[in-house]
């Protein structure tokens, strides 16, 4: 069985798509004979060291504008890694913080390949959480630390095609691996949707629409908001679920406020993942999504195998999953086309059950199982060419070799 060293500066109990993913690999490459260790921040729920099977968990302080995140300590996090890596054949890294280049200098320091994951697009994200700055400043320096960052590792897996693209036209020369995060498809489908309404408040009349994901500005909430308007001025019985939390929270519920929509839209915080996800996702009649950032979309995906039909923006990473045979409808990003889209569909019972059947099919290409299959595949590839670069000696630093991005596919 080889070992293999996840290093992230996110994971649960904080809730996002980084933290799914290492979950959903760490499960599902058992399978395939991999054990995945992890060093990860302290949330404050445990203390300095191992506190779940794998896991290492490391102290740090609260991020400046988004309490939810940890910022590592530097130096335990350096110690963290070196120490779990030595016991490791690889070193995935997961995030671009301290845990990158903790990662990077221990793999280098111990001769392991090192593979890094490019979660998320931050060059459309880091202007929403310094608006004092210019945003082209941001973005550039977005890209110059994202090249440096994939050009320092061995390889890079990306989500989607959109983001393989993006990297590619930002100078990264390392190989790199489209290979989007499965789901546990049979893990869904099979919530209580009557429960969670009633839990809610919401009765069977009503039709619900359903976003479920970190309430952060990049996720384009307000956008759907719009929507939800326009679309109750011509289905009274109706409301907008928002599920989740973030750092856009408290300005959304001010805005809905505000403008009276109280009745329409509902906040109903973080959900535990194991029945009230299920739940909720089974109580919605059309799942809406108006990210225009994502690299890949999770949640979509969720929504498909839950036998929800989706109306969605395909922009980036979303691209790749929103298909003719999805069970999906793209809409214009327009907040009137993207409200026609969403009536007609509760409106139209009969279409509802086409797509979700349609989405319950598609869902079942992207199960976890098959992702990390081919996960595994890459990691034993890079652990035999680290293998075969020791024979040959040292003369050629592994991480300098040169490498082709058609070779990488």
């Amino acid at each position: 069985m080889k070992r293999v060293l996840m290093v992230s500066d996110v994971y649960f109990p904080r809730v996002n798509g980084v933290s799914t993913s290492i979950a959903t690999f760490r499960h599902a490459l058992r399978a395939c004979g991999i054990d995945v260790r992890i060093v990860v921040p302290d949330y404050g729920t445990g203390s300095d060291g191992v506190d779940e099977a794998g896991a290492v968990r490391v102290p740090g302080t609260k991020v400046p504008r988004d309490p939810e995140d940890r910022l590592m300590s530097w130096r335990r996090t350096r110690t963290a890694a070196l120490r779990e890596a030595a016991h490791c054949d690889l070193v995935h890294i997961q995030t671009p913080f301290v845990a990158h280049y903790a990662g990077v200098q221990a793999a280098r320091r111990l001769g392991r390949p090192v593979l890094l994951t490019y979660h998320t697009f931050f060059e459309e994200y880091l202007h929403h959480y310094a608006p004092f700055l210019p945003a082209g400043l941001l973005r550039g320096l977005a890209r110059r630390v994202s090249c440096s960052q994939c050009n320092a590792v061995d390889g890079v897996v990306v989500p989607s095609t959109a983001m393989r693209d993006r990297l590619a036209s930002y100078g990264v020369r390392s190989p790199l691996h489209v290979l989007p995060t499965g789901i546990p498809v049979e893990s869904f489908g099979s919530g209580d949707g009557a429960a969670f309404r009633r839990a809610h408040g919401i009765t069977t009349q009503v039709a619900v629409a359903l976003f479920i994901g970190r309430v952060a500005h990049e996720k384009n909430i307000g956008f759907l908001i719009d929507v939800a308007a326009v679309v109750a001025t011509s289905v009274p019985d109706f409301i907008l679920v928002i599920a989740g939390e973030g750092p856009a929270m408290a300005e959304l519920q001010r805005s809905v406020a505000q403008r009276g929509l109280a009745g329409v839209i509902r906040f109903v915080g973080y959900l535990e993942r194991q029945r009230e996800l299920h739940d909720c996702y089974a109580a919605a009649d059309a799942f809406v999504f108006a990210s225009r950032t994502e690299t890949q979309g999770l949640v979509l995906l969720e929504a498909m195998a839950s036998g929800l039909p989706v109306v969605a923006l395909a922009e980036m990473g979303t691209r790749d999953i929103l298909s003719p045979q999805s069970g999906a409808i793209v809409a214009a990003d327009d907040v009137t086309a993207f409200a026609a889209e969403l009536l007609g569909l509760l409106n139209a019972p009969l279409r509802r059950q086409a797509l979700a059947a349609s989405a319950r099919r598609y869902s079942r290409q992207w199960a976890d199982t098959t992702m990390a299959e081919r996960l595994a595949e890459l990691y034993h590839s890079l652990i035999r060419e680290r293998a075969e670069e020791r024979s040959r000696g040292p003369a050629i630093g592994f991480h300098r070799r040169k490498v082709r991005h058609g070779d990488a596919d």
